[in-house]
């Protein structure tokens, strides 16, 4: 499902695509519905391919989302996305405890929230399913 949802340059929000032209992708706005051209200029990456760095590996997008997922019980997430750097680094601890604290900054983990919230609140909390589906078609 992540590779789906777009997050776009310049513009506020996520995406999901809904169809491809020659020269541009047609999205449709995960806050307000509306649908909009991105052209090749923009500059556009799915969710899926995101990973967040830890101290050993990097861990995808998807994986981390389903643990806030887990964390919060699939509700929105309380912390205030504008809160400070502190508290936001002592959350994503909770998270992912071993994340690395110099490769992360505090306005990634913003975006974070951020996504994760526009996420639950476009009911789309199936974070994994694709991982799932790559793995089976492998075996």
């Amino acid at each position: 499902m992540l590779k789906e949802i777009l997050s776009m340059t310049g513009k506020p929000g996520l995406f999901k695509l809904v169809s491809q032209g020659k020269n541009m992708l047609i999205v449709e706005s995960l806050i307000d519905g509306k649908r909009i051209p991105a052209y090749t200029k923009d500059k556009v990456v799915t969710l899926g391919d995101i990973s967040i760095f830890t101290e050993t590996a990097e861990i995808p997008l998807g994986q981390v989302l389903e643990t806030l997922k887990i964390k919060e019980s699939g509700a929105v997430c309380p912390i205030d996305p504008k809160s400070d750097n502190d508290k936001l680094r002592k959350y994503m601890g909770e998270i992912l405890p071993d994340y690395d604290r110099d490769r992360v900054y505090p306005s990634d983990i913003r975006k974070l929230i951020n996504w994760y919230n526009i996420l639950i609140n476009a009911q789309i909390t199936d974070f994994l399913a694709e991982e799932k589906e790559e793995i089976v078609a492998a075996e």
